[in-house]
């Protein structure tokens, strides 16, 4: 059943029963590689190691330290359910138990006591589904990606010529970008209040790159000045919100376009600020559109982790503390929750931050919205 000679799938086998697994493995070693735990701690623990190397779990509901449900639990935590199928085998076939397990993502369930017949042909199945799920999944998102591509290339270039002039590392709007997804995918996770599909996050994510695109329009000694800007100097650095939202309002073609109107709400009002102390219209609150509040928080935090002409780049955890003091303008609660609560994985994703990296994430998870509708 497998193109590669002598490669053999791995499969991770929960259960307390020394027994349990070694029926298991009777049945199936001739096929497969058996990985085994003994309690649901040992499966998560093998998973953290292998996650990339385990082709299926065969799973026991009832284990001590954490039973089945707890191991479901944390995959669904981590997302691992998204990647390895889980058949669940248990001799507790209620429907109550069997309807909890699917809920959490199961592929299927196998009742002790074991035929050997229907064990095999149902792993088999399993593996072969997901292979031919992920094909499926790998050729969807290369096309939608191949379609997109050029797209965000046009307005890459553009902001790169924006960053350039203004002096500005070229890594900013992929820095935007991630940012912003990752600040919307958290606020999805802990308020209902501003609903929106994975495609709209990546519209508004899109549309982040332009969120200077004023500053074309700013002259480069103010741009580019080391110091301490007048009062007069810093009044035409603000222009840059209303200049980006002319600019976009100025390209009749595409006005009914969801881009350009995104673009045009995060140029305007990206400078507001919660408390209304912000530029260029002193909105307030929720009045400021969501996507320019993200854009906003994100904006802070690169320009505060960066080296820029005027300014040496401080620390995440500095940057961190500084936003969520109050010290860089009023923003959304929810969002120093979504910032405190994602400040590891905005780490960790700024230093894996490519181009490519981004588009390809972004397009996996457009790809995961249509399958799942």
């Amino acid at each position: 059943m497998n193109d590669n000679k002598g490669y053999k799938p791995n499969i991770l086998i929960a259960d307390d029963s020394e027994m349990n697994r070694a029926i298991l493995m009777d049945m199936l070693e001739s096929e497969y590689t058996i990985i085994e735990a003994e309690d649901g701690k040992e499966a998560i623990s093998i998973l953290e190691k292998r996650i990339d190397e385990i082709s299926l779990v065969l799973l026991d509901i009832v284990m001590p330290n954490m039973d089945g449900f707890g191991v479901l639990k944390i995959m669904n935590q981590r997302k691992w359910i998204e990647v390895v199928p889980v058949i669940m085998i248990s001799s507790e076939s209620g429907a109550s138990q069997v309807e909890r397990a699917y809920a959490l993502g199961i592929t299927d369930f196998i009742s002790r006591p074991f035929n050997a017949v229907i064990v095999h042909r149902r792993v088999v199945n399993t593996i072969l589904l997901h292979a031919e799920q992920k094909k499926l999944i790998d050729l969807v998102e290369q096309q939608i990606y191949e379609k997109e591509k050029q797209n965000d290339m046009m307005i890459n270039i553009l902001s790169h010529i924006v960053e350039f002039r203004n002096g500005e590392s070229g890594l900013h709007i992929l820095h935007i970008h991630t940012l912003t997804e990752i600040l919307l995918q958290h606020l999805l996770h802990f308020t209902d209040r501003y609903r929106m599909s994975q495609t709209e996050i990546n519209l508004i994510c899109t549309a982040s790159a332009l969120h200077d695109i004023g500053k074309i329009g700013i002259p480069g000694e103010i741009l580019n000045k080391p110091g301490r800007l007048t009062d007069e100097e810093f009044s035409i650095m603000k222009t840059h919100t209303t200049l980006g939202a002319s600019m976009l309002n100025d390209i009749p073609a595409y006005q009914n376009e969801p881009l350009v109107k995104m673009a045009h709400d995060i140029c305007r009002w990206h400078h507001e600020r919660y408390d209304g102390r912000g530029y260029p219209d002193r909105l307030k609150g929720d009045d400021i559109p969501i996507a320019a509040q993200i854009v906003a928080l994100a904006d802070v935090y690169d320009a505060l982790t960066s080296e820029r002409v005027y300014k040496k780049a401080f620390s995440h955890e500095v940057a961190i503390d500084m936003i969520l003091d109050g010290q860089c303008g009023a923003f959304n609660p929810l969002l120093f929750e979504c910032l405190s609560s994602s400040a590891d994985t905005i780490q960790k994703e700024l230093q894996n931050s490519t181009p490519n990296y981004a588009n390809k994430k972004t397009m996996k998870n457009i790809v995961k919205e249509i399958l799942n509708k």
